[in-house]
């Protein structure tokens, strides 16, 4: 549970409520505000908008002004207004994505922020894994994340905001920079690396949209399966299937190992998905190279959360305990680079 003040909480409901009545055209009620679990540097929060008698679910995305963001966030994550942007045009093209309503003013003066409705489901994979209720959503989980993910892809790029191209070899480079920020050797992560710059896969003439950030734990999920996809920050221009590699890294399937596709199907399940939905076709050596990436992708991060800790940086429990997830992306990496020899 996030704790914030009183006062943070009345000023932002105060601005809510103001920016929502200029979008309705008639005086707003703000009920149900709460802050969701999250950095302190970028803020979700949930509220109700009572207008006319009508309630309108809704979650504020913010960037405070006062607030710097990571080195992370500096490097790759978009600002807040291409966010929204983004959000519209794949909305726009039917990708399952909340509907993105309005922009907040600079004079409001609660930071980068806009305003989106809010969808039913829950994204808490142990649940999702394991819980009753989403027994039959289960089965339908990787089909329908492929299908979205054919609509993401096929989304106009005309209709995008400026996004950064990432290719493979950009990548690399990040990767590289990060571990030699670390100032010690990290064997098994440069093994990593360099197979994947011998095996990087060439620049595709025309690039998609790479959501970037694809994986269980930024979907929701009702009883019928997939509601929407959430977490639109790290969208740039790419190769889709970064997209689908990400998804199958063996971090994002929470204990269900044997279910690549995010610990709900089989990869090729998620692949003939992707393919019926009209996404083009996979080349599995090239999804697997994407599968290595993510994972010495989410490894490095781990490697760095807990170097923040330990360099005094950052005091942080949570940031010390990830470093453990570092150990288990070098397992999975040793036996993914064994596959793809």
């Amino acid at each position: 549970m996030t704790v914030h003040t009183p006062s943070e909480t009345e000023n932002v409901a105060r601005v809510l409520s103001e920016a929502t009545s200029r979008h309705f055209g008639a005086p707003a009620t703000i009920e149900r505000l709460s802050r969701q679990s999250g950095g302190a540097s970028r803020q979700t929060w949930s509220f109700d908008a009572l207008v006319d008698g009508q309630r309108h679910p809704l979650i504020l995305r913010r960037d405070p002004p006062t607030q710097g963001k990571t080195d992370r966030e500096r490097a790759v994550a978009i600002d807040r207004a291409t966010e929204f942007r983004v959000l519209q045009a794949a909305h726009a093209a039917g990708v399952k994505s909340p509907e993105p309503l309005f922009e907040l003013r600079a004079q409001d003066a609660l930071g980068e922020a806009y305003v989106m409705r809010r969808i039913g489901g829950i994204a808490i994979a142990r649940k999702l894994l394991r819980d009753p209720p989403f027994e039959a959503a289960r089965g339908r989980i990787a089909g329908q994340l492929g299908e979205i993910l054919a609509r993401i892809h096929a989304t106009d790029t005309a209709t995008l905001p400026s996004l950064r191209r990432r290719e493979a070899a950009d990548h690399i480079t990040e990767l590289r920079r990060s571990l030699d920020m670390l100032g010690r050797p990290q064997p098994v992560f440069e093994l990593a690396l360099s197979w994947l710059d011998r095996r990087k896969p060439a620049p595709l003439e025309r690039p998609v949209l790479v959501h970037g950030d694809y994986r269980t734990g930024n979907y929701l999920v009702d009883e019928t399966g997939v509601t929407t996809i959430l977490d639109w920050e790290l969208a740039h221009l790419g190769d889709p299937l970064e997209d689908l590699g990400w998804l199958c890294v063996k971090s994002w399937r929470f204990g269900s190992i044997d279910k690549p596709a995010g610990g709900f199907g089989r990869r090729e399940e998620l692949w003939a998905a992707y393919e019926r939905a009209g996404g083009g076709k996979v080349d599995p050596a090239r999804a697997h190279w994407w599968e290595v990436f993510g994972t010495v992708h989410w490894g490095v991060i781990c490697l760095n959360q807990a170097f923040k800790h330990l360099s005094g940086s950052i005091k942080s429990m949570e940031h010390a305990s990830i470093g453990r997830r570092a150990v288990e992306t070098e397992v999975d990496l040793l036996q993914l680079l064994k596959q793809g020899a």
